[in-house]
């Protein structure tokens, strides 16, 4: 053999090598980045049980006459903005998930206040309508919060692909950029304070 010919043999060898990589890679990204959108179209559907139960919680209490009305109120206008709130997964920006997850903190900070000002009225504590409805969205928060720690594993897992070497030259090829994963929210290294 010449060496015009081992060098065209080690020439095809390579383009063969570097073109199964290549499409290895890509389709194991596009595996990783359906995993991402799985795990975001979870949490969105877990998040949005929660929004379903709102109202149902919030006709059981407004049968209790004498409750605060602006508390009803901050849960509804809470319920609508989170709801209102949608994010494409192939869209995730740091930008869009902050804004996601400020709409649905409002929202927890409202259905919370609405759990603590109802220990005020026994006769509400004591619906059985309004415990059940309670128990399931205790329920949905641990779902939510599970669907989270799933969804930033996902995000893990693909951006270990993403920026691994020699995936990342055919990542950055293909359009497949690092993705954001939740955080945790602003003054959540805080532990809330209980008063009796």
């Amino acid at each position: 053999m010449s060496t015009k010919n081992i060098t065209l043999i080690v020439i095809g060898a390579l383009i063969l090598i570097l073109g199964w990589t290549g499409c290895n890679g890509y389709n194991g990204l596009v595996v990783q980045d359906e995993n991402v959108n799985n795990a975001w179209n979870k949490v969105q559907s877990d998040y949005q049980r929660r929004a379903d139960l709102i109202p149902n919680l919030v006709n059981t209490v407004k049968g209790e006459a004498n409750f605060e009305q602006e508390t009803l109120t901050k849960v509804i206008e809470a319920r609508a903005s989170a709801t209102q709130m949608k994010i494409d997964p192939k869209d995730l920006t740091p930008e869009k998930l902050e804004q996601f997850q400020a709409a649905q903190g409002q929202l927890s900070q409202a259905l919370g206040r609405l759990l603590v000002v109802t220990e005020n009225y026994p006769n509400l504590r004591a619906n059985e309508a309004f415990r059940g409805l309670q128990t399931q969205l205790e329920g949905t928060e641990n779902r939510i919060k599970t669907a989270r720690n799933d969804f930033n594993d996902a995000v893990k897992d693909y951006n270990v692909k993403v920026r691994r070497f020699p995936m990342n030259i055919f990542a950055g090829m293909f359009g497949f950029r690092p993705k954001e994963g939740f955080k945790a929210e602003a003054g959540a290294e805080k532990a809330p304070e209980v008063k009796f």
